[in-house]
């Protein structure tokens, strides 16, 4: 009883001389790395001319890491943000992989698989070592699936080459609603996980001088004002 008692009335550290082990911190979200752009990983920059992971309206990066790929993605939204494998420059039948603010201030991986114009949470979710943060109102993520996937409708393997559908939104309670724009941005040409580009598509703010009406418009007026006036 005396033995008892002089353990129970004593700090267990005082005695042993170390601390109760505590739980390991966790590691902040690492910011997403832009220098390594076409070098070491592939990146897609939707937005601002020179804008970066925090300041795109959208950014996704892709790399090979043994037999699987990493992607990272981001997004100027308080709600989701996800990239679809497609066949072709449209949406339906195409897998889709969400990062998705919850109403817990988590950022979880969801996959998707798009009927349509809609998109059903799919349960197989092929996503490991997830993470993803909620901050300066941006929704950021990272995760790896497998390059090889057993043949299914709803997983694509990634060895081969698919469009790349990017989009974002809102979501209520955890659920992702339609994203921001009407036509969101889709890669011009098929990517491949074996090459690394870094490609800027320049947001609809930024698209007023690209549009071949725009061009015949500016050079009819310098050819105007070249010529003067009668």
């Amino acid at each position: 009883f005396l033995v008892l008692e002089f353990y129970l009335g004593t700090n267990y550290s005082d005695y042993t001389g170390y601390p109760f082990p505590t739980a390991p911190p966790v590691d902040p979200f690492a910011k997403i790395r832009v220098d390594d752009c076409g070098k070491t990983k592939g990146c897609f920059r939707y937005g601002k001319p020179g804008c970066n992971a925090e300041t795109c309206d959208y950014f996704l990066s892709y790399r090979r890491i043994g037999a699987d790929v990493e992607f990272e993605l981001s997004a100027d939204t308080d709600g989701w943000v996800a990239v679809g494998f497609s066949s072709d420059k449209k949406m339906g039948g195409d897998d889709v992989m969400a990062c998705v603010h919850d109403d817990n201030g988590r950022v979880r991986i969801h996959h998707f698989y798009n009927v349509g114009q809609w998109a059903k949470e799919i349960q197989r979710n092929p996503a490991r070592d997830e993470e993803g943060v909620f901050e300066n109102n941006r929704v950021t993520c990272r995760f790896k699936r497998p390059v090889y996937v057993p043949r299914e409708e709803t997983i694509v393997d990634l060895h081969l080459s698919w469009y790349y559908l990017f989009a974002w939104g809102p979501a209520i309670q955890g659920s992702i609603t339609r994203h921001d724009i009407d036509s969101p941005p889709v890669s011009e040409r098929v990517v491949s996980i074996y090459k690394y580009e870094d490609i800027f598509m320049p947001s609809a703010a930024y698209q007023t001088f690209s549009s071949p009406f725009c061009l015949l418009l500016i050079v009819a007026l310098t050819f105007y004002l070249l010529m003067g006036t009668p």
